[in-house]
């Protein structure tokens, strides 16, 4: 009997430095068409021409609505929010009810920096992040045990705690009157903040891409890969050797810090911080947005908050009182008409255009 060797064994997916032939590239498409399983194809890392097309975007709003800089600064600040969330709720499944805990606790400390004569920019959003991420790490270890009802309940509860205790803290919060005071300094010493927002806006912008950088390199990991696996399957990762508890305390450490840097951006482009940081409604919006853009996409969450901002400031412009009902509206069409969000919607019309295409190639 002819032996086979380990060259004839191997396919294409084993040689990194050999590129997909068309035919292999919609292999799964084609496997779909036809009722088959598909096999999915690992991240590769690499930057497609949409996403460097959507990073674009923020670019050109700088120079073509430099009247509107201002609510985009607070668009990529609640995008970066947001980004936070996803990180637990999308990837690991970690659902919150209270994670503007971390977002307040990184406002609070970097505006009490600022209005203690600490104004340099970077190293205050550097403790922002560093306050929160403690903070996330000591209540990892009770948000990991249980199930998804107990996970709202103990998120809840950390956030209306912390949001008393900054009520009650009104030496050092300020109140109900809020945190005021807070001077920052230069941006890398050459930049300073503006009142028409050109600095605050460039600002958030890079902050917010250099941490979607990491976050994207992070799901694409084995670590991220193994908190998908969690996600899907609780019950079996175990028996693959993954410590499920240390890496759901791990990955939710570090939502807690992005949501805390988030806080201090928003803390240092106002130079105030209210209790509102804290506040229930903050994270129950984070939830609205990810519904609206999509939840495990990470650019679900930057679309959501964009969408869900722009029509919160269109809509109070024109009902200042009833502007939640439009909004209630538009999330009951999302959630029945565009499962996954924007970013779902998006991801099967592109499918379904695949399989058009493979079907007319098929027939010619």
């Amino acid at each position: 009997m002819k032996s086979t060797s380990r060259t004839d064994r191997t396919d294409h997916t084993d040689r990194p430095d050999q590129q997909d032939s068309p035919d292999q590239r919609h292999r799964p498409v084609r496997a779909m068409a036809a009722g088959q399983p598909a096999r999915h194809r690992l991240p590769d890392g690499r930057w497609h021409p949409a996403e460097i097309v959507f990073w674009l975007v923020p670019v050109a709003v700088f120079f073509l609505l430099p009247d509107y800089l201002i609510l985009g600064s607070q668009i990529l600040i609640t995008g970066l929010f947001a980004l936070s969330l996803d990180l637990i709720l999308g990837y690991a499944g970690i659902v919150s009810l209270g994670h503007a805990a971390f977002f307040g606790l990184g406002a609070y400390t970097a505006g009490l920096l600022g209005a203690h004569g600490w104004g340099e920019p970077i190293t205050g959003l550097l403790a922002a992040g560093g306050v929160a991420a403690i903070a996330g790490w000591l209540c990892s270890y009770l948000v990991v045990r249980g199930g998804d009802l107990t996970r709202l309940m103990v998120t809840l509860g950390i956030g209306l705690m912390l949001f008393e205790a900054a009520n009650k803290a009104a030496f050092l919060t300020g109140g109900v009157d809020g945190l005021s005071g807070v001077t920052m300094g230069k941006v890398l010493g050459l930049f300073e903040f503006d009142l028409f927002g050109k600095t605050a806006y460039l600002y958030s912008l890079a902050v917010l891409f250099v941490i979607f950088v990491l976050a994207r390199r992070l799901v694409a990991s084995p670590f991220g890969l193994s908190l998908r696996g969690v996600r899907e399957g609780v019950r079996r990762m175990p028996a693959l050797g993954a410590n499920v508890p240390r890496r759901l305390a791990a990955v939710f450490t570090v939502a807690a810090a992005i949501a805390g840097v988030a806080g201090g951006l928003l803390a240092q482009t106002t130079q105030f911080v209210g209790m509102d940081v804290l506040g229930f409604p903050r994270s129950a919006e984070l939830l609205v947005m990810l519904v609206l853009g999509g939840t495990g996409r990470l650019y679900g969450a930057l679309v959501g908050a964009a969408l869900f901002m722009i029509a919160q400031d269109v809509l109070a412009g024109i009902n200042p009182v009833y502007w939640q009902f439009w909004i209630g509206l538009l999330l009951v069409v999302m959630v029945l008409f565009a499962k996954g969000g924007v970013m779902g919607a998006v991801a099967a019309l592109s499918a379904r255009a695949a399989r058009r295409r493979e079907r007319k190639e098929g027939d010619a």
